[in-house]
């Protein structure tokens, strides 16, 4: 059973400086079972004020910029590049996922169990805060759709919260193309595919979720349920 030391947490920023601060302090104060914690916040050229807030952290956190925005997938990517934990988990910059489930989350993979963890919005027993209808039928059609050709029974496909082990992610993140919102689905197609070799152990277990209006700065919509339909074809049937 591998020894794990140190857990890198990934987080893209765009346009966040309402929550960049307090997500920041959540993160260095969440559980880690007495891992070093290192840091990776990836700047995915936000027009706001998140860049001056970011450099309060210059010399504690691993901090990267993009001259240009890209987008979640490809700030993720950055991320990942920079990453030397033995686990690699992804935060998003807002509120809507808690830090003090991380705990739940590296459970599995510590006690040798998993590979790679989703966190379920849909499955977990925490508070749900009720938003849109329209919004959680699109991610369970994702979600089955996905399931259809990767042949997981995962309940959340669209979920933030994935940890990985070091070894599952140096596989994966070289071959990521998507650089928005479909990383989820590709980043799930690839996992797959390893499990289907017997080279990666799926874990799901619920979690909270405290999801944002539109009005408060979520950004997902529409056209990103699109793109997730082409790649979730595109990364299982189409791409090696």
């Amino acid at each position: 059973m591998p020894e794990f030391k140190k857990i890198s947490i990934v987080i893209p920023i765009y346009n966040e400086e309402k929550t960049l601060a307090k997500i920041i302090a959540a993160v260095e104060n969440a559980d880690v079972f007495g891992l070093e914690k290192e840091i990776i916040l990836v700047n995915d050229c936000s027009k706001d004020k998140s860049k001056e807030i970011l450099e309060k952290y210059a010399g504690k956190h691993k901090i990267l910029h993009h001259k240009i925005n890209k987008g979640k997938g490809a700030a993720l990517k950055t991320g990942f590049a920079g990453a030397t934990g033995d686990i690699v988990l992804i935060q998003d910059a807002d509120l809507e996922y808690d830090p003090n489930e991380y705990i739940n989350l590296l459970k599995p993979i510590l006690d040798g169990k998993a590979d790679v963890v989703f966190g379920s919005r849909f499955s977990g027993s925490g508070a749900h805060r009720v938003l849109y209808f329209w919004h959680s039928l699109g991610n369970k059609f994702l979600t089955g759709l996905s399931n259809m050709l990767t042949n997981l029974n995962l309940t959340d496909m669209e979920t933030c919260y994935k940890a990985f082990t070091k070894e599952i992610m140096d596989q994966i993140h070289p071959k990521l193309e998507s650089k928005r919102f479909g990383f989820e689905p590709e980043v799930t197609a690839r996992i797959a595919k390893l499990a289907k070799k017997d080279e990666c152990r799926i874990y799901e277990i619920g979690i909270s979720y405290s999801g944002r209006t539109y009005k408060e700065g979520k950004k997902i919509g529409l056209k990103d349920g699109f793109e997730a339909v082409w790649c979730i074809i595109k990364f299982n049937l189409l791409k090696k």
